[in-house]
């Protein structure tokens, strides 16, 4: 690939044969404003936010899709190009709602950004809103088509990172709109709920359902006894949304912070991430040593669970039937802790705390009242805790660490990587080598697993036997390594498949921007916590040997097969539906 230097705003700076203005510009520290432009997605060229002057060009160029070649000479903020995007942002601003005080991405708003960054004060061109009704249909998704404007990062990520392609784009000029096919509401439309559109949308036009006053009436209620948990993505990204920077650990913080929001026990996601491996891990072995369906395919992702349903129905034999960690700890919570600490459990709540919208989706599934009652009652994202800590004034950075409540709350370096792509199979792989073998495993660090790149293969030595593993974040990437197995192209023992690209951590109730780089700073977070825990095989977890010798009997025993494990149901892959669930 040759190299040269090109010219921009009287900078030479290096460009690279295939690279666009925009990168060549990013690379030299060189800003240049964007809106429809996202790096996770090809280039569309369609806000013209990014215009630039390109000498011998007659007219101003999109910078995130033109093309570097040698000698070029660039202005990023010549007077032309300002005014042709304070013009631009006008025209969005034109028929935008004005309501960006009551707006859930107020103040992180890209649009609201760009107009005080060109220094808007006044709308020349002024017409109504289109009056779209606001749809609330989905458990997981609000959309609102009036405050869309038209970049289509959220068509284009689920069409080309998803793969699901719930959303089109119909009608022309002033009458185009962003929605599911035949004019069908969200919460009737094949959407696997994922949130990834939420987490890309430059506006408050994709936001997640909230259920903050639900769980404040909990937390105000006398009679009602509060339990939270969170997941193990949150802990390595919540401070994003409060002011820190990408990659922070804060667990010690997020606790405080929620006793401070009048939980009455706290507790950790990490140990029901204990608890699936004890189930899982041993699931697998029986599959292998058994002669059942194999590949096991990891069932630990809601978004991920529906899109097989919807997709690939004749792979759900192969599905694990362990349910998630949010369910498993909700089972246990109404259960096991409510009978060791003498709680009806009809007067109990279990709040989750995820980086998932779709885990508001799952929690509502008909199968997951094994306990008796609704196993999870309300889901908040990342994004709604950090709401609510504003709300309650709290100065999370000043806020003092403190730990876990026992005996829920006690977890290992394999449960903190489940939030991190190939994080379930290496815990997983922890566990199993040391069940299979009887032997110590030295080094748990199975690297083999670990990368950003979408599917990754590997095998792992366990004793005699030699374990064919694949992994995959995005579901677009799933579907390429599942239609691989369907082909008879690939013969695995386990795949692990996570819906969202990076894992839970880059989950759709994450703070907003996620970017490729804010990805990795926040896996490289959720390793440093695995390394700093002294225990870091699932099966080592003290309280989780004394919830299986006091209560559950065993791994794949009768009472945890009924209260940790589920099935799932094919669903149809017409455009349009009604979702029972």
């Amino acid at each position: 690939m040759s190299e040269f230097t090109i010219t921009i705003n009287d900078q030479e700076v290096p460009a690279r044969e295939g690279m666009t203005v925009l990168e060549a510009a990013r690379e030299a520290g060189i800003y240049i404003p964007t809106l429809c432009y996202h790096p996770d997605l090809p280039p569309q060229g369609a806000c013209r936010i990014c215009l630039v002057e390109i000498e011998g060009e007659r007219n101003l160029q999109p910078s995130c899709a033109f093309p570097v070649r040698p000698g070029m000479k660039v202005r990023t903020h010549s007077p032309t190009v300002r005014k042709a995007r304070r013009t631009v942002v006008e025209l969005l601003l034109s028929d935008h709602p004005s309501d960006c005080t009551a707006c859930a991405r107020n103040r992180n708003c890209e649009l609201q950004a760009l107009a005080e960054e060109l220094g808007i004060r006044e709308v020349r061109f002024r017409v109504p809103p289109p009056g779209h009704e606001v749809d609330d249909t989905s458990p997981s998704v609000v959309r609102d088509p009036d405050k869309c404007i038209l970049c289509r990062r959220c068509l284009e990520t689920c069409t080309q990172i998803q793969g699901v392609s719930t959303l089109r784009i119909k009608g022309r000029g002033y009458d185009s709109i962003i929605g599911a096919p035949f004019d069908a509401p969200m919460g009737h439309a094949l959407c696997v709920y994922c949130g990834q559109c939420i987490n890309r949308c430059p506006t408050g036009a994709l936001t997640e359902k909230s259920y903050i006053p639900e769980v404040w009436a909990a937390l105000d209620d006398p009679k009602i006894f509060t339990v939270v948990q969170t997941a193990p993505a949150v802990r390595v990204a919540l401070g994003e949304a409060l002011g820190l920077p990408p990659g922070e650990i804060v667990t010690g913080k997020l606790t405080t912070a929620l006793r401070r929001l009048g939980f009455d026990r706290v507790f950790d996601t990490d140990f029901a991430a204990d608890l699936t491996i004890m189930e899982e891990g041993h699931e697998l072995i029986e599959r292998i040593q058994h002669g059942g369906v194999l590949p096991q395919l990891t069932s630990c992702s809601p978004g991920w669970i529906k899109f097989i349903e919807h997709f690939y129905p004749e792979l759900l034999p192969n599905l694990s039937t362990c349910k998630s960690p949010q369910q498993m700890f909700g089972a246990i919570a109404k259960t096991y802790f409510a009978q060791e600490a003498g709680i009806d459990p009809a007067t109990m709540r279990v709040v989750s705390i995820m980086p998932c919208t779709a885990k508001k989706f799952e929690a509502a599934r008909p199968e997951m009242c094994d306990s008796g009652y609704r196993d999870v009652d309300y889901v908040l994202t990342t994004r709604e805790l950090a709401q609510m800590i504003k709300e309650a004034g709290l100065d999370f950075d000043s806020l003092p660490e403190s730990d876990y409540d026992d005996p829920l709350g006690e977890s290992t370096g394999a449960a903190v990587i489940f939030g991190v792509t190939g994080g379930v199979m290496e815990a997983a792989l922890r566990t199993a080598y040391e069940v299979i073998t009887g032997e110590k495993l030295e080094n748990v660090e199975i690297t083999a697993v670990r990368g950003m790149e979408g599917v990754r293969e590997a095998t792992v030595r366990i004793g005699d036997l030699e374990v064919r593993a694949a992994v995959a974040h995005g579901l677009g990437n799933a579907a390429k390594l599942l239609d691989k197995v369907l082909a008879g192209e690939a013969n695995y023992h386990f795949i692990e498949i996570m819906a969202c690209p990076g894992g839970c951590l880059g989950g759709g109730g994450q703070p907003i921007p996620t970017s490729p780089e804010i990805r990795l700073k926040r896996a490289g977070a959720i390793y440093q916590a695995d390394r700093q825990l002294p225990i870091r095989r699932s099966h080592e977890n003290p309280s989780i040997k004394r919830l299986y010798e006091k209560f559950l009997g065993h791994p794949l025993s009768e009472r945890s097969h009924h209260l940790l494990h589920t099935h799932y149901v094919a669903r149809s892959r017409r455009p349009v539906q009604v979702e029972n669930a």
